[in-house]
């Protein structure tokens, strides 16, 4: 038996080795990996999946490990919408999918609430912004239409072992100032594509003070940044949470739990970070590299606020704007559309009251779903400047390819409503 002590490895390295079924993965090695989960969508899934499979005459690997989540085009706007969805539904019974999720939700926020996420998990999305699963201490990231047909037919996918770039948060966040803040930030600092298509791990005291919620965003958004994944490693804020959720986690999870975190010296680039010093940001049209402290916008007027996306309307995102709106009516002319992430969110953010301040602040609520994050719903003016929780605000992304969009936390989207100009949060938390 080989007793050589295996070198230092990181969260990226482990999860892909043990997919591998190696014991180690070296930085830019090619490995096959088993699949653990597929996630697709109403949009990147059936419609897209289901020709391909039956020109190949293939099924599918694992039905147990597909999920299908109907989030785009719910609920249907117009007949495309209805042909699409119709599409998914049809295929879904066809094929006896057993975790299918009509209508509850986004994805990136559904997958984790029906426990479908474990630490140590390799998982693959229909979706750009599938690394949200990172928070988790999974592997996950978004693969096209191709890479998928290979994934739901053969159960693999071969990955080259990325090399981990690690963003350390120091400090605490002050008041007002949020997981959104940070990765702004981040992009901001090292630009679109300062992730390089590699892993990039958060770490940190900060980062430890995170809800998962908060780290969802955090990993989310590293789609933003360019890189592959994001990861930050499970400890007892993520273990409690996924039992809440009802998550089953097996005597070996539990028994495994602290395998799945990076070696103290496994090789990294490292960027530090002082979460103390961080004031609320603000990415201006058109790309979230765009990113400037709040203060720098002078008397910036706002037509919209929306307050949605897998980003921005998870449970604390409703809370951090029902705080800032609290006893308030937005400011005359502004726009306050909210959109919450899931039902399961929506329906505690209505027993906590939350909703009802919005609503009492002048919201109009839409229902769950991606909606006008993607331009599939809602409705954004031409001409028109939006501050939005959004992830995105290339030109056009929100459907009016003349709005102007400004991407900031729940605490600046809410304080700029309430004031009709981008406004810094902690201004009305005071």
């Amino acid at each position: 038996m080989d007793s050589t002590p295996l070198p230092a490895r990181t969260l990226a390295q482990k999860i892909i080795a043990h997919a591998a079924g190696l014991p180690s993965a070296r930085v830019g090695e090619i490995v096959n990996c088993r699949v653990d989960l597929a996630m697709f969508h109403d949009s990147s899934g059936p419609r897209r999946l289901k020709p391909m499979l039956e020109e190949l005459g293939a099924t599918i690997w694992d039905k147990d490990k597909v999920v299908l989540v109907m989030d785009h085009y719910v609920p249907e706007a117009d007949d495309d919408a209805r042909r699409i969805v119709r599409i998914a539904r049809d295929w879904a019974r066809e094929q006896q999918l057993p975790h299918v999720h009509d209508s509850i939700g986004i994805c990136h926020v559904v997958l984790p609430e029906q426990g479908h996420l474990k630490p140590g998990m390799f998982c693959v999305g229909g979706d750009s912004h599938s690394p949200t699963g990172g928070a988790f201490g999974s592997y996950m990231f978004g693969v096209g239409s191709t890479e998928m047909l290979g994934v739901v037919v053969t159960g693999e996918l071969w990955v080259r072992v990325p090399q981990t770039l690690r963003m350390d948060w120091s400090g605490r966040l002050a008041e007002g100032v949020t997981a959104k803040d940070m990765m702004l930030h981040i992009i901001g600092s090292l630009g679109m594509n300062g992730g390089r298509y590699e892993a990039v791990e958060f770490t940190g005291s900060a980062v430890r003070a995170l809800s998962m919620a908060e780290r969802m965003t955090l990993c989310n958004m590293t789609a933003e940044m360019g890189a592959q994944t994001g990861l930050v490693a499970p400890d007892d804020t993520t273990r409690e949470w996924l039992l809440a959720q009802g998550t089953r986690l097996s005597a070996d999870d539990l028994a495994h739990w602290n395998d799945w975190h990076s070696d103290e010296d496994a090789p990294c680039e490292r960027t530090d970070f002082d979460a103390a010093a961080l004031a609320p940001q603000v990415a201006a049209p058109h790309s979230p590299a765009n990113t400037r402290p709040v203060g720098d916008y002078d008397d910036v007027p706002v037509d919209v606020a929306y307050i949605g996306a897998c980003t921005g309307a998870k449970l604390e995102d409703l809370a951090a704007a029902a705080q800032v709106l609290r006893g308030h009516r937005v400011a005359g002319g502004v726009s306050l559309i909210v959109a919450p992430a899931s039902l399961k969110d929506q329906a505690e953010a209505e027993r906590l009251g939350h909703m009802q301040v919005l609503r009492d602040a002048g919201a109009q609520v839409l229902p769950t779903g991606c909606g006008a994050c993607a331009g599939y719903g809602g409705s954004i003016p031409d001409d028109s400047n939006v501050m939005s929780t959004t992830a995105r605000n290339f030109r056009g992304r929100m459907g009016s390819a003349s709005a102007r969009v400004y991407l900031a936390s729940p605490f600046t989207v809410a304080a700029s409503a309430l004031r009709g100009r981008i406004t810094d949060p902690r201004e009305c938390l005071a």
